[in-house]
């Protein structure tokens, strides 16, 4: 969200000295990996390797994902990492991830299929579970909210099969209320919301989606409060002013009250 930034971007060759280093002392034992924002495709590729390797450690990792390539903006959708991140995404990542992550642009990249309805988004996560997830959340769409145009739709499946091989899919609408402001970094707190609240509830993504996206109206809330005061009446908040909250929302993160409910659909 600035204008400048500084540093180095890390490449695979380092993320896999990283990996080796882990490996050699043998703490390479995980039980969660969480990735973001990624704009080389051997990177990717490596990240690709190494869940799969620690997925051999343990059976019983749970590899979250989201696939972050773009985002819609008055009803256009564009990519801000390289095209050539998509085939990646698509053939090599999702298919090994178990919770997917992406907005409505994203999953319509990874399934070239366009979202038009709910109908069209319920089949769409059904596209994306065949490619592997067990569990598809929609963090934001441009679908018309049900409580009106002041609400942004996420939709969530859960797919669990049982012992007889039959598969029981879960699915529900959350719908919450749009904060006027453009934040940094919410789609980064989601997932890792998303991930902690999956955890906790293995088996109730309606209630994980509940404590994820009301913890994310705290923080959201908080930080366009703290925004508004510190840039002064009639001033518009920059930057450094939109600064999630996080650290002041500790508590809200931690247990967070429910103000938004999903519904079962």
């Amino acid at each position: 969200g600035y204008a400048h930034w500084k540093g180095q971007v890390l490449n695979s060759g380092e993320l896999h000295e990283l990996y080796e280093g882990l490996k050699l002392n043998k703490v390479n034992w995980y039980d969660y990996v969480l990735t973001g924002y990624t704009r080389d495709t051997s990177f990717l590729a490596m990240v690709v390797d190494i869940v799969q390797e620690l997925k051999q450690q343990n059976s019983n990792l749970v590899y979250v994902c989201d696939p972050v390539m773009g985002d819609k903006w008055n009803g256009e959708g564009s990519m801000y990492v390289p095209e050539d991140l998509l085939p990646v995404y698509r053939d090599k990542v999702v298919p090994v991830a178990d919770i997917i992550t992406p907005n409505q642009f994203e999953a319509e990249l990874l399934t070239g299929r366009k979202i038009h309805t709910e109908k069209d988004t319920l089949e769409v996560m059904d596209m994306l579970h065949a490619m592997g997830p067990e569990t598809v959340v929609i963090t934001s769409s441009d679908l018309q909210a049900p409580l009106g145009n002041d609400y942004l739709i996420a939709l969530g499946s859960h797919r669990t099969t049982k012992a007889d091989g039959t598969k029981v899919t879960q699915r529900i609408r959350v719908e919450s209320p749009k904060v006027d402001a453009v934040f940094v970094g919410t789609g980064d707190l989601f997932a890792a919301m998303l991930l902690a609240w999956t955890h906790k509830h293995p088996n109730n993504l309606k209630v994980a989606c509940e404590k994820t996206v009301s913890a994310m109206q705290h923080v959201l809330q908080r930080t366009i409060k703290s925004a508004k005061a510190q840039a002064g009446e009639g001033n518009k908040p920059n930057s450094a002013h939109l600064e999630l909250r996080m650290v002041q929302s500790r508590k809200d993160i931690e247990n967070p009250e429910i103000i938004v409910k999903a519904t079962v659909l």
